[in-house]
């Protein structure tokens, strides 16, 4: 059994963690269950480390398997378990200031509003269960105002659909996660992430998220919400090459990389495609390169340095084995450095790992496939960076195979 380290989670406010993680019992858990393997070994090996942070690891939405997602105490959770660059998904309020949620319409999931007096502001106020009928709730952060937002405590994302009262809507958390940190979830602004992040000597990670309200929003366009999220880094003075500015929405990217250079040769496109984006081009292939549009060489040209799929449109099965695809392939020839998304998401990976591993579903058998999955990620697809929910499991493998921090 592997030596585990001691967990300490501070949340008095935050203080530089010099370059130190604290990682743990989980990087033992999941190594004791991989099949003997040279990997496995060497992952042994390295249980006495002294380990470090490192900017391969990426805490998505903080550490968000045990903590409230987007919450101070998840950010500090991510920086002490060794995260070099933590996750804020940005949106607005309804008075156009930046805050950090997953999507502009997760409150009602994320935060505790539907059993406040602020579930009436809502744009579906909560509906009781009835029958067949599930409960329902649609709370956006564009409903309320700043200071309202702030007003609220961060839960671990989930919701009850069998809810009769707005308080049991919120008991919804997955089985494989847990609300013992959920007491207490600090709702942070985008420009308070920055501050935190900052003392915590971490560096960024902002995401663009797609508004649910249409723009421009009571005058505030598309282009003023990407230029406000970066003049925030520039009004903190945050050099652009700490930060790593993200959408899904390639004009924004496209916009970065215009309007404001510095911040831009380190933008990264979210690629989705693998969705449809109209009938006549249906959706990307990973193992079919004419499937997509715009190609690797294409996103290139257009300034595009960074690009950053889900986890299985990067791997294929061969002969049972776990390789690239051809999407991975094509985007290492064009250049394209590749961050992938998300480690620790799907919970246990006994049933095969869920969405985030549907393309190698059937190679995935027990928790112990994180490191191998991991390994073909680094090794041979070439990441430069791993979003995961629970990052110790990153940043002890970064540490373990001595990676370059990622430039």
């Amino acid at each position: 059994m592997l030596r585990a380290t001691t967990v300490i989670l501070s949340l008095v406010p935050a203080i530089a963690l010099a370059d130190s993680a604290q990682l743990g019992p989980r990087p033992a858990y999941l190594i004791d269950q991989m099949a003997d393997s040279p990997l496995k070994t060497k992952l042994q090996s390295c249980a006495g480390m002294d380990f470090k942070t490192h900017d391969f690891s990426i805490g998505h939405r903080g550490a968000a398997m045990m903590f409230p997602e987007h919450t101070a105490q998840s950010y500090k959770a991510a920086a002490t378990m060794g995260a070099g660059i933590v996750e804020c998904d940005v949106t607005f309020t309804a008075d156009k200031e930046l805050v950090c949620r997953h999507a502009q319409n997760d409150l009602h999931t994320t935060t505790n509003i539907v059993a406040t007096d602020l579930g009436a502001k809502c744009t579906t106020a909560f509906s009781a269960a009835n029958g067949d009928t599930k409960a329902t709730a649609e709370c956006r952060a564009s409903d309320i105002t700043l200071a309202e937002f702030k007003s609220l405590n961060g839960k671990m994302d989930g919701a009850n659909k069998a809810a009769a009262t707005p308080q049991d809507y919120l008991n919804g958390t997955a089985g494989w996660r847990t609300d013992l940190y959920a007491t207490t979830g600090t709702l942070m602004t985008h420009a308070e992430s920055i501050a935190l992040l900052k003392d915590l000597d971490v560096k960024f990670t902002p995401e663009l998220k797609a508004p649910s309200v249409s723009m421009p929003f009571d005058g505030f366009t598309q282009a003023e919400y990407a230029q406000k999220m970066i003049d925030e880094y520039k009004a903190a003075d945050v050099p652009p090459s700490d930060v790593w500015a993200q959408s899904f929405d390639l004009s924004d990217v496209l916009y970065w990389i215009e309007n404001e250079p510095e911040f831009g040769k380190q933008a990264v496109y979210l690629d989705d495609r693998y969705e449809a984006w109209d009938d006549d081009e249906g959706q990307i292939d990973p193992n079919d390169p004419a499937t997509f549009k715009p190609t690797m060489a294409e996103l290139k040209a257009m300034g595009v340095n960074y690009i950053a799929p889900p986890i299985w449109m990067m791997l294929t099965l061969e002969n049972g084995k776990i390789v690239p695809s051809a999407y991975a392939k094509q985007a290492k020839a064009a250049n394209l450095k590749m961050i992938a998304w998300s480690l620790e998401r799907s919970g246990p990976l006994n049933t095969g790992g869920g969405w985030y591993f549907k393309s190698i579903k059937d190679a995935v058998s027990t928790d112990g496939m994180y490191f191998e999955v991991l390994d073909v990620l680094t090794q041979q697809v070439g990441i430069k960076g791993m979003f995961s929910d629970w990052p110790a499991t990153v940043t002890y493998y970064a540490n373990c195979m001595d990676l370059k921090n990622p430039s």
